[in-house]
């Protein structure tokens, strides 16, 4: 079944296109972009998710094989190709993954000659988008031209951040980031939310971090922490969300609960 045959959970709500970024690696954020789209669709919103990173974890946490794709994101940006016919079905009931592969990252020099380059994503995901309730764009952790597409397509941004010293660092550079591409390029572009990642309620430094980027981010963090958690390390290794690999785990009841502040949040 196509994802056009399936209908939208919120047929008369504009579509919310969240790009989720950190320019830091290892900070769960494809964790969270799969785990988090797979809860949304559990919970029978219609979600499509766009790998958008040449590491390609996302497509490879969803249980696609890299090696037998024939076309990945890559073709829709820089050959034309038509994103509806990228689009896959995926292990979760209402989620649906556009992949991407390590040819990805050429598209960062060969954007860099192309006409409108900053806005090639948003006019892929245009013909699409409104077959769905959620658009989440897995961004590269860099801030090169790739990620400028993302946060030219979104409406916000979704910030993964680990529960470790230095946790802010980078923060910054992605908040200027978010305020040029606003001035200059995508003037709703908002910050949606921040979620600490990796959690460790034993320790006290995870405690600190989290009160100081609540102190940062205010009403912006969401009450929901992710934990660390050996399940959710297991789940990618398998092709699988937490949420299909080991539903009563701590981690996979923490990002149905992060969905449900997500809905909440519009």
């Amino acid at each position: 079944m196509g994802f056009r045959d399936t209908k939208r959970h919120f047929p008369d709500k504009e579509t919310k296109v969240i790009s989720v970024i950190n320019q830091k690696g290892g900070v769960g954020k494809s964790t969270t972009v799969v785990n988090l789209s797979a809860a949304l669709g559990d919970d029978k919103k219609k979600v499509l998710v766009i790998d958008f990173d040449p590491q390609g974890n996302t497509t490879s946490g969803y249980g696609i094989d890299k090696e037998e794709l024939s076309y990945d994101v890559y073709d829709a940006i820089l050959n034309d190709y038509p994103l509806e016919d990228l689009i896959q079905e995926t292990c979760m009931p209402n989620v649906y993954l556009v992949p991407a592969t390590i040819q990805l990252a050429g598209a960062e020099i060969e954007l860099v000659s192309a006409m409108a380059r900053e806005s090639i994503l948003k006019g892929i995901i245009e013909d699409v988008k409104d077959e769905f309730d959620y658009v989440f764009i897995d961004c590269p952790p860099s801030l090169g031209l790739l990620t400028i597409n993302a946060l030219v397509a979104a409406d916000s941004l979704l910030i993964p951040i680990q529960c470790e010293y230095y946790a802010l660092e980078g923060v910054t550079k992605i908040l200027e980031s978010m305020k040029m591409v606003k001035s200059r390029l995508n003037r709703n572009l908002e910050l949606f939310g921040v979620v600490m990642t990796m959690y460790d309620s034993r320790t006290a430094l995870s405690k600190q971090v989290v009160d100081e980027v609540n102190k940062y981010f205010g009403n912006k963090m969401f009450k929901t922490v992710i934990p660390r958690n050996v399940k959710i390390a297991e789940a990618p290794s398998h092709g699988l969300p937490i949420i299909k690999y080991a539903r009563v785990s701590k981690g996979s009841l923490a990002y149905m609960r992060l969905a449900k502040e997500v809905v909440r949040r519009g």
